[in-house]
């Protein structure tokens, strides 16, 4: 008995130091950026953005083209870690290449574009993706993230603006905060904004373009304190004559689309409202509820399936008030590709 309780002592040893080591390795290994980081521009364009002229700027959450409409995930109440196969992985990819391609627009804010992850089985769909003059910033890089089972593992996925038309002049990566302590913030994202500047002709003012995706699966005082930086930094930016537009996926439902899908499954995942309270004085939204913008991922999509099909509206852009919407609109391609609908704007910098 001795000699039995002596190995299995000798085992949980071995597997509590294996454990120290996992958790001190990914420690050191840890993401942590600045809070402001020079992002490398690829590719080179020479078109400036012009006064009285018409933009076109798309966001949209590609879901690491890992989300489609035959997918669920584990963290909305379905199953899946990671998609199937990489062949899935590709179809998704060539759709929203095509989707690219086929859509004129100057500029494409997508999130949730993966480098080098094993969800994606390694594909870099940021090179890919990129339609000319492009920024690619991390908001997710780990070495290993060690939950659930099947585990994640590899990550590096984060933010791109891309534009097959418009000079991106500069680039950077704005850090915000993040809601988690160690040890679960090692392994979590690391939320940011991609800030690119573009040249307004005949002016010395800058067009300044926000890409942002928002937390997710916090309390709720995470997405607040980020979406407060937000509302400071473009409040900053249009004190020195800029033109700003911020576009991204908020993880936050826009005000009054509640009223058109509402939460029927509060026991999953339920993000919190967006208000007027969070703009800069003259700022405004651009959205559309025509259209849900995301679907939950509890399950493979039906929209048959009513009563287990929850929507949302929760990407969309803000305007600095120099900035004039003249039209809205969601995008439906029926969650084919990605667990969220593009959402395209056309504005006229005033």
């Amino acid at each position: 008995m001795k000699k039995a309780f002596k190995i299995i002592l000798i085992i949980l040893a071995v597997i509590a130091a294996a454990v120290i080591a996992f958790i001190a390795w990914l420690s050191i290994t840890e993401y942590c950026p600045e809070p402001l980081e020079e992002v490398p521009i690829s590719g080179s364009n020479t078109g400036k953005a012009a006064l009285g002229q018409e933009l076109n700027i798309v966001t949209w959450n590609i879901g690491y083209c890992g989300l489609g409409k035959d997918s669920d995930f584990f963290m909305d109440g379905g199953k899946q870690v990671q998609p199937s196969d990489r062949s899935y992985v590709e179809y998704c990819l060539n759709g929203i290449k095509s989707f690219l391609n086929e859509t004129e627009a100057d500029l494409f804010l997508l999130q949730e574009v993966d480098t080098d992850s094993k969800r994606c089985y390694g594909i870099n769909e940021a090179e890919q993706l990129e339609m000319g003059a492009s920024a690619h910033a991390l908001n997710f890089s780990c070495r290993f993230v060690p939950y659930p089972l099947p585990m994640i593992g590899r990550v590096n996925s984060g933010l791109l603006t891309t534009s097959r038309s418009l000079d991106l002049a500069s680039a950077e990566r704005v850090s915000l905060p993040c809601p988690f302590s160690w040890p679960v913030r090692i392994a979590n994202l690391k939320r940011c904004l991609l800030v690119t500047r573009i040249p307004v002709e005949g002016s010395d003012k800058e067009l300044v373009i926000i890409n942002l995706h928002l937390e997710a699966y916090d309390d709720g005082e995470g997405k607040l304190a980020q979406t407060e930086q937000l509302k400071k930094y473009i409040e900053q930016e249009y004190k020195k004559g800029n033109y700003v537009i911020a576009g991204g996926d908020f993880n936050q439902s826009f005000p009054n689309s509640l009223a058109v899908y509402p939460n029927t499954h509060s026991e999953l995942w339920m993000p919190s409202e967006l208000d007027e309270s969070l703009l800069a004085e003259g700022c405004s939204f651009a959205y559309d509820t025509d259209t849900p913008t995301c679907r939950l991922l509890n399950q493979p999509y039906d929209p048959n399936d009513t009563e287990n099909t929850q929507y949302y509206v929760i990407d969309g852009f803000i305007l600095s008030p120099n900035v004039e919407l003249v039209a809205v609109e969601t995008i439906d391609l029926g969650f084919e590709y990605s667990d969220h609908n593009p959402v395209s704007i056309r504005v006229i910098l005033k």
